[in-house]
């Protein structure tokens, strides 16, 4: 249906991904860790080694190695063996081009490549503002140079000198080089258009995701400019009075934010007490628990751009609208989580172009004709010269192919099913929505049917309830836009029923109707009362049921299985992040 240069290799890696994930086989290992205490003050340690040698991650591999280990520990004293403190130092990191924006605006705002570019587009041709006229608020987004323009930079170091104090600017203006294989820099990296025009400035005027994302550009062109960021880490080794066992607890205090005054990243604080060597430390708890190693995460918008990227593959401009097309196509889908997982179209598509057609779907071979589209446009190469190279072999191929393999062959698999109308076998085909099974007498006969055992034969079974229409038994179905319910005398019968997942929890604002899952124009999943538009009650986050001990407002699962309040200026929420952060 589509077999683009960038596409075909998109597909791929998504597909031996998920063929890493099916492979996978988790791996059961244990850790140890011990809590101690210092003027009044806990901390954790983990044990980091056993007689002087480190501990790797997998090494203690059962419940009875790592009970052998606490029965060793039992009765034990401990003492500060070592401390080891440095300053460390974080630098910024460079303002955006298209790729890392649409990583960055990804991870931190959810979005995905082409709602990114979709927005910065809108950014880039600008609004109107009062008194200025229409104005373009972010220079062109489809760049992968990390250079400002000297403008931009006066102006950045002026306003974070007035905003934040002269120690927050570097001595001299920073410059970045960029990491990519192919870049042209033909453009500056995406900035603000004016360092002084401040996102706060503008949270009346836009819409709050074109907000975000100016927000999100904005802070990184100008902490991009501002000093780095300084920590005092701390290393602490501890040993039983054995000498046998040695716990290891790191901490790290900010002592100069720098750029993380304005850029707020993933660093933490983590506050140890104040120690010395040889002090001895009473043990508070000390336990084992049970891991497993975890196969690798599919690919989502970020990493799928990242590993794109790294390869030398595609342009600023192709990212996004690779992502779409593959999407469009069928070959991927997003799972659950917003990542990228295969459809049965796009194994068999990649097996087929990997076995027939591996020149294509190398690697090697797209980043190379990536690195001679730029010979071309330097004027060291004619483009025939490379065109003749690349398709003369390629049009053998292709021929030999289309005699050679026969598309019944390739999509269709033979089973001892039956045909249920004519008596015919039925073969395993491939459609948009995957596999089923398909009378092989088509198109003299129709019949089609899901696969044994497939979730869409569990799904297609008549339901216990009938039709208000026709009196026919209701079932599922699956349309373009997933399952749904119907009348099983379709086409005759058209009826459709709107299918409501409750979550059993009565709506805390009316006292009338549950909270049901509904979902975004965007599919995103969230929750509020059935009885919309006369109740407007909403969350982003499943309720449990319970209700919070200190504010009276309802339960929610987080990340992590942990259950959160549900207000979020709430102390129970509050006294989480605390003792998280501690």
């Amino acid at each position: 249906m589509s077999a683009g240069r960038v596409q075909s290799v998109a597909v791929r890696l998504i597909v031996e991904r998920e063929r890493e994930v099916q492979a996978f086989k988790p791996q059961e290992y244990w850790s140890v860790e011990a809590v101690f205490e210092k003027n009044k003050e806990q901390f954790n340690a983990k044990l980091h080694k056993i007689d002087g040698k480190n501990l790797e991650k997998l090494e203690i591999k059962n419940k009875e190695e790592a009970d052998k280990i606490l029965q060793e520990l039992e009765g034990s004293k401990y003492e500060v063996a070592s401390i080891t403190k440095k300053t460390l130092k974080k630098k910024a990191l460079a303002p955006f081009t298209t790729s890392t924006l649409q990583q960055e605006a990804n991870h931190r705002l959810g979005f995905s490549a082409k709602q990114t570019m979709m927005l910065a587009q809108q950014l880039y041709e600008g609004i109107d503002l009062k008194d200025q006229g229409h104005v373009g608020l972010i220079t062109y987004m489809r760049t992968d140079s990390v250079i400002l323009s000297g403008k931009f930079l006066e102006e950045a170091r002026q306003m974070i000198k007035e905003k934040f104090g002269a120690k927050y600017v570097p001595e001299k203006p920073v410059f970045y080089t960029t990491k990519s294989k192919l870049a042209q820099e033909a453009h500056e990296a995406i900035r603000p258009t004016e360092a002084t025009r401040e996102p706060e400035s503008l949270k009346e005027v836009l819409e709050p995701k074109l907000w975000r994302l100016y927000d999100l550009i904005w802070k990184r062109a100008v902490a991009s400019q501002m000093e780095e960021a300084l920590f005092n880490g701390t290393t602490v080794d501890i040993n039983n009075d054995t000498q046998k066992y040695t716990f290891r607890s790191t901490g790290n205090i900010i002592i100069f934010p720098g750029f993380l005054a304005l850029y707020i990243d993933a660093q933490k604080e983590t506050l140890l007490p104040e120690l010395e060597e040889k002090d001895k430390l009473p043990l508070i708890e000390i336990k084992n628990e049970q891991h497993f190693t975890e196969p690798p995460a599919r690919y989502n918008d970020a990493g799928l751009v990242k590993i794109l990227e790294e390869y030398g593959i595609g342009r600023p401009s192709t990212y996004a609208p690779t992502i779409s097309t593959i999407i469009a196509r069928l070959y991927v889908e997003r799972d659950d989580k917003k990542r990228f997982k295969p459809t049965d179209i796009g194994f068999l598509v990649t097996d087929i172009l990997v076995e027939h057609f591996p020149q294509i779907t190398d690697y090697q071979f797209t980043a190379k004709m990536e690195d001679d589209f730029d010979t071309v446009a330097e004027g060291k190469i004619n483009w025939r010269e490379i065109i003749s190279n690349f398709y003369g072999p390629f049009e053998k191929n292709l021929e030999a192919k289309t005699i050679e393999l026969d598309k019944k062959e390739l999509t269709e698999e033979a089973t001892k099913e039956v045909c249920e109308k004519c008596g015919s076998p039925m073969v395993i085909k491939i459609g948009r929505f995957g596999k089923f099974l398909a009378c092989s007498n088509y198109p003299t006969c129709k019949s089609t049917r899901p696969l044994p055992g497939s979730e869409e034969e569990k799904n297609s079974a008549p339901l216990d309830e009938k039709c208000p229409d026709c009196g026919a038994a209701l079932m599922r179905r699956r349309g373009r836009f997933g399952m749904f319910i119907s009348c099983s005398n379709y086409p005759k019968c058209k009826y459709i029923k709107k299918e409501v997942k409750s979550t059993g929890v009565k709506c805390p604002k009316c006292n009338e109707g549950d909270i049901i899952e509904r979902r975004t124009r965007s599919k995103r999943i969230f929750f509020s009362c059935s009885r919309y538009p006369d109740c407007d009650f909403a969350l982003w986050n499943r309720p449990t049921g319970e209700k919070c001990t200190t504010c009276g407002s309802l339960m929610v699962e987080g990340a992590k299985e942990a259950i959160l309040c549900s207000n979020k200026e709430c102390e129970t929420n509050l006294n989480l992040k605390s003792k998280k952060k501690k």
